[in-house]
């Protein structure tokens, strides 16, 4: 009996083992491919007919290169109607939700970040990003299919041209085509920072959805409420579709009118519909000797990669947001620091997707392994770019222009001046006196920024090589973290504004803010022309 039991117990652990093991091989092989079925692929408006041919290892149709003549391709071809209409509506703008409402797979996503695949008509949605975080977005899809058409085996048994096999540059062939047409209106609306951007997104949301329920009176006017009217003048949109239009839509109001004319324009217009979506079918299955998809990106690093992505964008937002301040424009130092970081940022967003086009090919080919793709976005995690450090230095700009704004706010009649302005000014000869409050503690030079410049010199991208540590970036103490500059700002605030309100009434005394990049120019008080260079005779008050 103890023999029996032990040899139970050994029969046991084996099959956990087997188990074990076979769960092991399919975790490493996952990424493998072996097709045996076609692979649906979304057109997103690329040329493309029935037999054409697909590399799928670089996400691309190839034209004129085919398997059969003219003449077999359109013989025995298998066509019937598919007729389906779909409206959905969107509040995300990320590409996950975009390439859902596309039908767009993980695959052909990474292909499209790493500038593989050129879209066009409706899919150029996938392209339409938010510019600011002050911009709530709604959009709306439409969605019309009309016709299948698909190859039979009068085609798939009898090859004209067999060499092509040979030629190894196609891994797949067009097998079946779903014809109609798409289109997206992106509306938006920008608001103000002070206003409650849930309740403008909220409202957003409620108009887009109400466009199917409005009825168009006579003169195309829409029949709307005040409240609606007066919300729909705040909305912009932007159309993107397979159906060409005498003019896109821009406002909500012919954005109704549009969405109204959409089913008959293609019910009149039969032959304006465009491939939606295809089906391939992989070469080796006519003949083993032609090429092959060796390995698939697997979906967890297609959506790390994404996820990268879409932070670079909102990073590209937020700087913009910046840089349309009113206060940049005055101050020249803040505004070129933020210039200068976002051209080292939009150099190394395309140095970033550049190195994900050239792998991903050559990973699927099975020239590289998918750790290829891995080492990139290593690399982004080591580099001077990475989120946590990216987005400590524009929230340091931002407190900067926050701070400046509270200051200035509280002195609404003082025009800001450059230094250019200032020297003119100065010599005004129906000027007594020149009060300027000057803040000399704008322009530094920031260590930041010259490590992103250091950086897009290396060759990370290039070499592949996550293994670096993380790129050193030297701090710097921004001037408002310095608690005797703000006491001084403080003080040399209140004496400003006491002296300016005394003399409010004087028109030949003028009082001016200026950011002047020279820490020995102080903000002077004086009874005659305030030269910067003189100071006899001057009540100085220590610069900000």
């Amino acid at each position: 009996m103890a023999f029996s039991a032990s040899n139970t117990s050994s029969a046991s652990i084996n099959r956990l083992l087997l188990l074990i093991l076979t769960l092991f091989m399919k975790l490493i092989t996952a990424n493998l491919v072996s097709e045996k079925q076609p692979i649906e692929v979304a057109a997103l408006g690329r040329p493309l007919s029935l037999g054409m041919l697909y590399d799928c290892r670089e996400d691309s149709f190839i034209p004129g290169v085919t398997l059969w003549d003219k003449k077999s391709l359109s013989k025995d071809l298998d066509s019937h109607p598919q007729p389906l209409t779909d409206v959905k509506f969107s509040s995300s703008d990320s590409l996950s939700s975009k390439a859902s409402l596309l039908d767009v797979s993980a695959s052909l996503k990474a292909s499209f970040l790493g500038g593989l695949v050129n879209v066009d008509g409706s899919a150029n949605y996938l392209h339409d990003t938010k510019s600011s975080n002050q911009q709530s977005r709604v959009t709306m899809f439409y969605s019309e299919t009309t016709r299948f058409k698909q190859l039979t085996m009068s085609q798939l048994g009898k090859i004209t041209y067999p060499q092509v096999f040979d030629q190894k540059t196609a891994t797949h062939v067009v097998v079946a085509v779903l014809y109609g047409a798409q289109a997206f209106m992106v509306f938006d609306r920008t608001f103000l920072e002070e206003e409650n951007k849930q309740e403008i997104e909220g409202k957003l949301s409620v108009m887009v959805r109400k466009i199917s329920g409005f009825s168009i009176e006579g003169e195309g006017s829409v029949n709307m409420t005040d409240a609606e009217k007066e919300m729909a003048e705040k909305i912009t949109c932007t159309f993107h579709g397979d159906v060409r239009l005498e003019q896109n839509p821009t406002t909500y109001t012919e954005a109704i009118q549009t969405y109204k004319k959409l089913p008959t324009l293609l019910r009149e217009n039969p032959n304006n519909v465009v491939p939606i979506k295809v089906w391939l079918l992989p070469l080796y299955l006519l003949d083993n000797k032609a090429a092959q998809l060796e390995r698939q990106i697997s979906t967890s690093l297609v959506s790390n990669t994404e996820d990268i992505i879409e932070v670079l964008g909102e990073t590209g937002r937020t700087c913009n947001d910046l840089l349309k301040s009113t206060l940049v424009n005055a101050f020249r130092d803040i505004k070129e620091s933020l210039h200068s970081f976002q051209d080292s940022f939009s150099i190394y967003k395309a140095k970033l997707l550049d190195a994900v086009g050239r792998v991903l090919p050559a990973v699927r080919g099975g020239e590289m392994k998918e750790k290829s793709l891995e080492d990139i976005l290593k690399i982004h995690r080591n580099s001077p770019f990475n989120d946590d450090i990216v987005n400590k230095w524009l929230n340091y700009a931002k407190s900067e222009l926050q701070i400046l704004s509270s200051y200035i706010n509280k002195l609404q009649r003082i025009t800001i001046e450059d230094s250019v302005s200032l020297r003119t000014i100065l010599f005004d000869p129906d000027v007594d006196a020149v009060v300027c409050l000057t803040f000399t503690s704008l322009m530094y030079k920031d260590p930041y920024l010259s490590t992103l410049k250091e950086f897009l010199k290396s060759e990370r991208f290039k070499e592949l090589d996550g293994s670096n540590n993380l790129f050193s970036v030297k701090s710097v103490r921004k001037w408002f973290s310095n608690p005797n500059i703000i006491i001084k700002m403080r003080e040399n605030l209140s004496n400003f504004r006491s002296f300016s309100e005394a003399n409010k009434d004087e028109k030949r005394i003028r009082f001016i803010i200026s950011a002047i990049s020279n820490p020995s120019i102080a903000a002077l008080v004086s009874a005659g022309v305030c030269c910067c260079c003189c100071l006899h005779n001057f009540v100085v008050v220590p610069s900000l």
